[in-house]
């Protein structure tokens, strides 16, 4: 026949308040003794309360009010003369007395883990006079435990974490449960613990509920996660014994115990040979089981015929090598390149070096396109230069621009007449050949910069641009000119050989050795004797002076 816990609980109560009861009647000669008291009108002499220590036990279910004890003096005699009061902590509303008798009965469920004993005071009266006839005492009832409360685990649930691949008997971590039972009677309060979910991978301490690895080589890129169920029950474990339990999830965090693997030998790759320079050519990576730091990576370029032309660079957030462009292709140069990569772990840990090499090679081939390319001219800028006396049709010189892919197309040749709007020159389509289209003067423009376009007949819109640069000689093609305008005065009592004016002269033409200008009189002016002009050659200016005194 099965017990049920309010079963055994009712059986528990009856059987302390059998020992309660026995131990009441053994211990009835037990005294507390109190000071001679002395009554108003005659001495008296010296009396004693008697009682048991008083006991009462938790959880009682039953109808009727539970005895206690009893309370006694010794000048009680029986006859009715005594009367019996309680005070202190639930007099009245949980304990009550006999005021003849002095039996104590509780009215109420008590519970020891709510409060483990009660304080009261007793008094004994007589009851004709209302006067004590023994000084008030303090007792105690205690209130027993019977085992009411499992084990609970406060704290609970737990998460906790252990590195893969640890030894058999590593600390995990420590559950406690508590129980709210007396601790200092019986075994009501005296846990242990099992696992109840988790084996054979874990086991539990049971007197302390430390929790430790019980495989070893556990794994956590096969199993990362574990979730456990943990029993701590009070009694010592025995049967009838009351439990709780809690779950405790335990994660495997990662250590470096998986080295890097291209998942290829080789790869390869087609890029256009116009992909600008920093560019990202391709993206590859090591597979690597591991997380976290464990698993960063770095790439290098160890060998191939590409080590200036390409870089590889990790990619810190995906762990990827990221391979991007140095220098600029050219399929006709070079079509392929060929590269040897490295990838390795930034940090191994000692422990796992026979599980390695923790490093690993592949093989990158790198197929550059030909992409069809505009005409380039052999010179980023031409010089040319031509005579503003020219004839038109003149040549001036030459540009020439080729096609640089495999197919070589012919060219043909344009000016950019946005650069040339009074259509001073021409060029020919075929030969590259510029010449005069119109008379030129340098007075009114001395260089021309023109843009010469290049496009490939085959392909019209595959344009190439050159610059020139036309430079217009100087002829002497201008007269000189009186600087300004002159008008002169002189005052009539000027000496002769004063200076009165000085004259100069500006020419548009540009000598290569500076203007020499000469200076003279016309023939008018030359037959008035008042006035001489001294011409200095071109090296200062002439000034004009009086010969004779003007009236």
């Amino acid at each position: 026949m099965k017990m049920g816990k309010v079963e055994f609980c009712h059986l528990l109560q009856i059987i302390a308040l059998f020992l309660c009861l026995s131990g009441m009647n053994q211990a009835e000669p037990s005294r507390s003794r109190s000071k001679p008291y002395f009554q108003s009108g005659r001495t008296r002499t010296k009396r004693s309360w008697v009682w048991n220590q008083f006991f009462v036990l938790e959880e009682y279910m039953g109808t009727d009010p539970l005895y206690v004890g009893k309370l006694h003096s010794d000048v009680d005699k029986g006859d009715g003369s005594i009367k019996y009061i309680l005070s202190g902590e639930g007099a009245s509303s949980i304990f009550i007395i006999d005021e003849n008798t002095g039996d104590i009965h509780a009215t109420k469920r008590l519970d020891r883990e709510e409060q483990a004993y009660y304080t009261l005071r007793a008094q004994a009266l007589d009851r004709l006079t209302n006067k004590p006839v023994e000084p008030e005492s303090e007792f105690v009832i205690k209130i027993q435990d019977i085992n009411d409360n499992e084990p609970k685990f406060l704290d609970g649930p737990y998460t906790a974490g252990v590195p893969e691949m640890s030894p058999v008997g590593t600390s995990v971590v420590q559950v406690t449960a508590t129980d709210a039972d007396d601790p200092t009677y019986g075994n009501s309060a005296r846990v242990v613990y099992s696992i109840l979910q988790g084996q054979p991978y874990f086991s539990v301490e049971p007197k302390t509920g430390v929790i430790k690895t019980a495989l070893p080589n556990m794994d956590r890129e096969a199993k990362d996660q574990y979730l456990l169920v943990i029993q701590a029950k009070d009694m010592v474990g025995q049967n009838g014994g009351l439990s709780g339990t809690t779950s405790v999830t335990v994660t495997l965090t990662d250590v470096n115990d998986n080295p890097p693997r291209f998942p290829r030998r080789s790869y390869q790759y087609n890029v256009p040979e116009s992909l600008p320079v920093a560019s990202v050519v391709a993206r590859i990576k090591a597979a690597d089981a591991d997380v976290g730091p464990n698993a960063e990576m770095e790439y290098k370029i160890v060998d191939g015929d590409g080590l200036g032309v390409f870089k590889i660079s990790v990619d810190k957030d995906t762990q990827e090598g990221i391979i991007t462009i140095q220098k600029e292709l050219d399929f006709e140069a070079k079509t392929s390149y060929t590269l040897r990569i490295e990838a390795a772990n930034m940090h191994v840990d000692p422990r796992f070096l026979s599980l390695g090499p923790f490093n690993d090679m592949t093989t990158v081939k790198i197929i550059v396109e030909d992409v069809d390319e505009p005409p380039m001219f052999t010179s980023r800028l031409y010089s040319m230069v031509v005579s503003e006396a020219a004839k038109v049709g003149t040549i001036i010189g030459t540009v020439a621009a080729h096609d640089p892919d495999a197919s070589n197309s012919p060219v043909r040749y344009s000016i950019d007449r946005n650069t040339d709007l009074e259509r001073y020159f021409n060029i020919d389509a075929n030969s590259g050949v510029i010449t005069t289209a119109k008379s030129l003067d340098r007075e009114t423009n001395a260089v021309h910069n023109i843009t010469v376009l290049a496009m490939e007949s085959q392909n019209p819109a595959q344009i190439g641009r050159g610059y020139v640069a036309i430079t217009i000689l100087d002829i002497n093609d201008n007269a000189p000119e009186f600087a300004m305008e002159y008008e002169t005065t002189v005052c009539e009592n000027a000496q002769p050989g004063q200076v009165i004016q000085k004259i100069s002269a500006i020419d548009k033409d540009d000598p290569p050795n500076g203007h020499q200008f000469y200076f003279s009189l016309t023939a008018e002016a030359a037959n008035n004797h008042n006035f001489t002009l001294q011409d200095n050659k071109g090296d200062v200016s002439p000034y004009l002076s009086g010969a004779v005194n003007l009236y």
